[in-house]
């Protein structure tokens, strides 16, 4: 079985008397352990479907399940990175990680929490930071500080709706290699589950076990596909090889055509 399953999901929307489709029969499996990245256009339904996988929303049709389950609102199964930093701002570093610590374990003392939270927080390198509000941050602090909080709630799902889009290239790379690190841990323990919302083609390439790509109006799976590279991955020796090459340039062809019928049924072969 799976770890999450998304069958045959629609999403229709009604505007000012206007009805669309954001999501149409959608498909497809996540397993344990795996990291997948979701790409497409803009309009493609990414951010839809993450939604739904929050259990903040629901599909006029099918279903999503976890662990054989249907999702049936929030859970503390699930730990989420959004685009926009998300922190509280009258808290501090340490106590934004520390609440959502308390989220899932309700039993935990305060000191066990803030013990947790200076864990992570010097995992992302923050430890210094930790007394410091999300004002006093950088954009790149305040995300290390959303990764944080996420990884400490230690979920076994972790969603990531564009997560580093309104980050600048140098600490958008740090980042991702942070994010990496984190999720391959010392090779002792389980991986996360991870679903991942981008529309950075490289940065799906680096991060990704599988990547789905979605065509829009309205969203469809176009194809799923294998990311043929080992882990783990050194970017400066990857990005330098034909193979990388090939690979990136199928998936920019299929990223630019919002219709799938234009792309001809063209299968990605290395």
């Amino acid at each position: 079985m799976s770890k999450i399953e998304i069958r045959n999901l629609t999403v229709d929307y009604t505007e000012k008397k206007n009805r669309f489709t954001a999501l149409s029969d959608v498909s497809f499996s996540i397993e344990e352990g795996e990291f997948v990245s979701i790409i497409g256009s803009s309009g493609c339904g990414k951010s839809t479907l993450l939604s739904i996988l929050e259990g903040i929303n629901t599909p006029t049709d099918g279903e999503i399940l976890i662990d054989g389950e249907p999702i049936k609102g929030t859970g503390t199964d699930r730990g989420v990175v959004f685009q926009h930093y998300s922190l509280f701002p009258w808290m501090t570093a340490r106590k934004n990680v520390a609440f959502g610590v308390k989220q899932v374990n309700k039993k935990a003392s305060r000191a066990e929490r803030l013990r947790i939270a200076d864990e992570f927080l010097d995992k992302v390198g923050l430890e210094q930071f930790k007394d410091k509000y999300p004002s006093q941050l950088s954009g790149g602090m305040q995300q290390r500080v959303a990764i944080a909080r996420a990884l400490a709630m230690d979920t076994d799902v972790l969603l990531m709706d564009e997560p580093f889009g309104a980050i600048d290239a140098k600490n958008r790379t740090i980042l991702q290699e942070l994010l990496l690190e984190l999720w391959e841990g010392d090779g002792t323990g389980a991986r996360k589950t991870v679903v991942f919302v981008t529309h950075d083609i490289d940065e799906a390439i680096l991060l990704s076990d599988k990547i789905v790509m979605m065509t829009a109006n309205p969203g469809r799976v176009y194809q799923e596909i294998k990311v043929p590279f080992d882990r783990p991955r050194n970017r400066g020796e990857l990005v330098q090889t034909a193979q990388y090459n090939k690979f990136r340039n199928k998936l920019l062809s299929m990223f630019y055509s919002d219709i799938a019928d234009k792309i001809g049924g063209e299968e990605v072969v290395l």
